[in-house]
């Protein structure tokens, strides 16, 4: 059984743990995988203070920050997508 038709999140995995280094967040899986995450993919959450990034929900599909507005799935990050919003866009432009 699947939780995504997507090629690479063929996955019943769900977060267990969520920590914090530097401009990384890594995620520990049900499966036993952890995945390290640069935050540069998700603006809001390299915008955020170390206080506000503790505040978070773990779910059986994913992570929640309510203060940030911020959802990530873990289908999105087992595919390697980031922030797809306009925001997010725009941020990965700008960079050089």
């Amino acid at each position: 059984m699947s939780r995504s038709k997507r090629p690479g999140t063929n996955s019943l995995a769900s977060p267990v743990r969520l920590s914090f280094e530097d401009d990384r967040m890594n995620v520990e899986l049900s499966d036993g995988r952890t995945l390290g995450v640069p935050l540069e993919w998700f603006p809001r959450l390299l915008d955020a203070s170390r206080e506000q990034l503790e505040h978070y929900e773990l779910s059986p599909y994913g992570l929640h920050w309510e203060e940030l507005d911020e959802d990530i799935s873990i289908a999105g990050l087992l595919a390697g997508r980031g922030d797809e919003t306009r925001k997010g866009k725009a941020r990965r432009y700008l960079k050089v």
